[in-house]
């Protein structure tokens, strides 16, 4: 067996635990009751131990030396790139660091669903110290190993190759642009007469409804499920992929469009090339790409006029509501393309979106550099959004800064992901029109040109490539901001 070989049959191996890991991780999400936690943040932190233990074990350096020099094809170097990259992220970080950022995230993650309700700021600091203490512990480690800062050494955990400077520099120049633009938005909607959802929607009907927009956007129900969850998320693995949802009986809205933004995220899994399955080259490229696909659904296909036709049918059908004009097509479309600045990012519209992302980017830049301290960040939470937004938070810890899941356990440097991955999506579609009809594939409701476009540029291309490779082989460059702004400024101006 070549030094290859071993590597990606340990790659295997591995793939096999994550697997199972990724699976009670949904189960604790979607229908573990309270009281397994403890035992299973235990279960979990052993696993993840064991997991970090196959990964760095003492020869695999060798093995990784000895493999270079073997005789692969391109797509087997592109896959030894892959692995390696895991193994050096891997192996920077302790075990018992490991072990420690599991049970605090678990602790801190379960805690957090019944403070956040409560507005228990106190309550939840006390297990954050802890989380926000091993991030930087985390950070310092793999900034040294790398040559990175600390937060670049996280943000290469999610965006490799991505940097603050980078970011900073992006960033910037969407502060300058977005508030006039999401003020001139206002201004042209002020005259709608916009009817929202004031009626009751059982839950299971809207399940029911997500089910069959699921099937306009071709999931792969052999291969996956719809649940329920506190956060939407989509986790599994690509032959087996679950996404949930949550659901508000006197409004419609909000679950299904976040259907669709988790079915992206699907469709993306479901689609990686089954050849290269178990491997790291056969994953999502990074998170800003994964994004991109979920935000592609949600933003270019979901909210354009010709997709809003089928959820108006699909909706008066589901709620037997034929001539309740809330499911008109153009006030779906109105609803949907509605901008208001609003404290809860994954309620907040299209437009000032960004405003919420950026806003959590400088925090935790700030917090993982050591700039700031944890305890500093209700406040600077507060004087952020009144400055791009204009909305106090004051005391509202519920709506601020404990709103998301994603610091519970320690995911700094993901929320860049969200911004890039809207940018990337409106690249795509730009890049697309010269090839497909999209307008006419949506309303035909077969859209499979559009999915095959992204099958052939995007899934199937899994890890073969580096980010920035990847958008130009599909796109002809790489990241350019100015197609964000001009899908923006065509929508709402």
């Amino acid at each position: 067996m070549s030094y290859y070989q071993k590597l990606t049959a340990l790659s295997q191996t591995i793939h096999n635990f994550n697997h199972a890991q990724s699976m009670l991780g949904w189960d604790a999400a979607a229908n573990m009751p309270a009281g397994g936690n403890e035992a299973r943040s235990d279960a979990m932190a052993e696993l993840s131990v064991h997991i970090h233990r196959l990964s760095t074990q003492p020869q695999l350096g060798e093995w990784f030396a000895n493999a270079e020099q073997e005789s692969l094809s391109t797509q087997e170097q592109a896959s030894l790139r892959e692995m390696k990259r895991q193994w050096q992220q891997a192996t920077v970080v302790p075990e018992d660091l490991v072990e420690a950022q599991s049970k605090a995230g678990s602790v801190c993650e379960h805690a957090w669903r019944s403070q956040r309700k409560d507005n228990d700021w106190e309550g939840f600091e006390k297990n954050w110290r802890e989380v926000v203490a091993l991030s930087r512990e985390e950070a310092s480690i793999r900034g040294e190993a790398l040559g990175l800062t600390a937060y670049d050494a996280m943000l290469d955990k999610f965006e490799p190759g991505t940097t603050t400077e980078s970011l900073n520099v992006l960033f910037s120049e969407v502060k300058n642009w977005l508030p006039d633009l999401i003020e001139k938005a206002l201004e042209k909607q002020a005259s709608q007469n916009i009817i929202m959802p004031s009626g009751h929607y059982p839950a299971e009907s809207q399940k029911a409804l997500g089910l069959e927009i699921m099937k306009l956007l071709k999931f792969d129900f052999d291969h996956g499920r719809l649940d329920q969850s506190v956060h939407p998320f989509c986790g599994g693995v690509p032959s087996d992929v679950r996404i949930t949802t949550r659901y508000d009986e006197s409004d419609f809205v909000q679950a299904l469009m976040g259907i669709v933004h988790e079915t992206g995220h699907a469709r993306y899994e479901q689609g990686l090339p089954k050849a290269f399955a178990g491997l790291p080259v056969g994953e999502a490229r990074s998170m800003g790409i994964h994004e991109s696909q979920s935000l592609f659904f949600e933003m270019q296909l979901g909210r354009s006029k010709e997709f809003i036709r089928h959820l108006s049918r699909l909706s008066a059908e589901a709620f037997n509501a034929h001539n309740d004009p809330v499911f008109a097509e153009q006030n779906l479309s109105q609803i949907y393309t509605k901008v208001e600045k609003g404290f809860i990012r994954v309620d907040a519209d299209e437009l000032t979106y960004p405003a919420h992302v950026i806003l959590r980017y400088e925090i935790e830049r700030d917090l993982i550099n050591g700039v700031i301290k944890h305890t500093d960040v209700p406040e600077l939470w507060h004087e952020k959004m009144q400055a791009s937004l204009g909305l106090s938070t004051k005391g509202n810890y519920q709506n601020g800064c404990m709103q998301d899941i994603h610091w519970t356990d320690g995911a700094f440097g993901y929320f860049p992901s969200y911004t890039l991955g809207a940018m990337y999506a409106a690249q795509y579609k730009a890049t697309m029109t010269n090839t497909v009809d999209i307008a006419g594939a949506i309303q035909s409701g077969d859209l499979s040109p559009i999915f095959q476009w992204l099958s052939d540029n995007i899934w199937s291309q899994a890890s073969l490539h580096t980010t920035d490779e990847l958008v130009k082989r599909a796109t002809g460059e790489t990241l350019n901001a100015a197609h964000f702004k001009k899908h923006l400024e065509e929508r709402y101006l």
